[in-house]
């Protein structure tokens, strides 16, 4: 199947997904959703939630220090979130050992999944059984975790200190992103339960993701304004895309129809929009807030919010006309954030 008959099958499954199921059932790791708003405040250390029509708060809870990623269960009920410790990547004097486990419709936190002698949890992912991938950077680890069982159930060696991970929607292999700490991406066969492979990224890498079909990877160079493109049936680099504006970019994302690839800019502060079955065609730079880090995605495909780590903002992003239309109060610095 062609990559294009394959985004046509997703888009027509997502328009054809029953009322109140999931519009990204198909895909746990990128998700949206139309109950709710959940904005991960890592200056903050606090979980916020906002009206997901309106912006406006309407509650939040602290969790400790620098809490990153997130993952949400499939049922849009139960929030992951890993806390970090009090510092920042390659400086973290007090690393964290601990997920903390956030139940959405009562907002408040409902327990601590320890992950301890592992350090530093950082990005996390999630499969259709409902376990956890989480990168411990200080243990240069990735782990299994059983979320129900609140257990470890394999810790897997990635030689580098991931910072990021992208799992595929199937749930075969993992994409670690090592950052500056290694020259490539390590690759982990989820079945074996060990690393197959590393993709040679000698600038190091920032964010990656999978597109919601698997038929590619995405990872951000950590030095040059490009992307890397992975086949991840081949698991080998297929070609680089350079960014306009020649942006230090951080974390690429899909939205959720697989139609559009955004890129945020940790340094300049803008978006790049790029349709994401022709990667060489035109961008869209929209510019945003201070430090841009992390993109959530209405239901109905039209809005993109953006984290603006650097300022406390979210920009939201009208993606039909590429450009920011509304930008409210988030936080101290929040680094991520999930329509549900």
């Amino acid at each position: 199947m062609t990559t294009t008959i394959r985004l046509l099958v997703l888009t027509a499954l997502l328009a054809a997904a029953p009322a109140g199921r999931p519009a990204d059932a198909l895909d746990l790791n990128n998700p949206t959703g139309s109950r709710g708003l959940v904005l991960i405040d890592k200056i903050g250390r606090h979980i916020r939630w906002a009206d997901p029509a309106t912006h406006q708060p309407i509650g939040d809870i602290e969790v400790g220090p620098a809490p990153h990623d997130f993952a949400l269960s499939s049922d849009h009920r139960t929030l992951y979130v890993p806390i970090y410790g009090d510092g920042i990547y390659g400086r973290n004097p007090h690393p964290g050992h601990e997920i903390a486990v956030i139940d959405l419709e009562s907002r408040r936190q409902v327990g601590v999944i320890d992950v301890a002698p592992y350090q530093a949890p950082h990005g996390i992912q999630i499969d259709a059984n409902g376990l956890l991938y989480v990168t411990c950077d200080l243990s240069r680890t990735l782990l299994i975790v059983d979320p129900r069982a609140r257990r470890i159930e394999a810790a897997i060696d990635t030689e580098g200190t991931g910072h990021w991970l992208a799992l595929l929607p199937d749930g075969s292999k993992a994409y670690v992103a090592n950052k500056n700490d290694r020259p490539f991406i390590s690759v982990i066969d989820i079945r074996a339960r060990r690393m197959v492979g590393r993709i040679p990224a000698p600038n190091g890498t920032q964010g990656i993701v999978a597109s919601p079909d698997g038929t590619r990877v995405i990872a951000v160079d950590y030095a040059e304004p490009q992307l890397l493109v992975i086949d991840p049936a081949t698991d080998a680099l297929v070609e680089t895309i350079a960014l306009e504006g020649r942006p230090r970019a951080y974390k690429a994302r899909y939205s959720p129809d697989g139609r559009l690839l955004l890129v945020c800019s940790a340094g300049q502060g803008q978006v790049n929009i790029l349709d994401a079955a022709n990667l060489h065609g035109r961008q869209h730079v929209v510019p945003v807030g201070r430090d841009p880090m992390g993109f959530a995605f209405s239901a109905d495909g039209r809005v993109a919010l953006v984290a603006n780590h650097g300022d406390g903002s979210i920009s939201v992003i009208d993606l039909r006309a590429a450009k920011v239309v509304e930008t409210f109060r988030g936080g101290a610095g929040v680094e991520t954030l999930t329509y549900y």
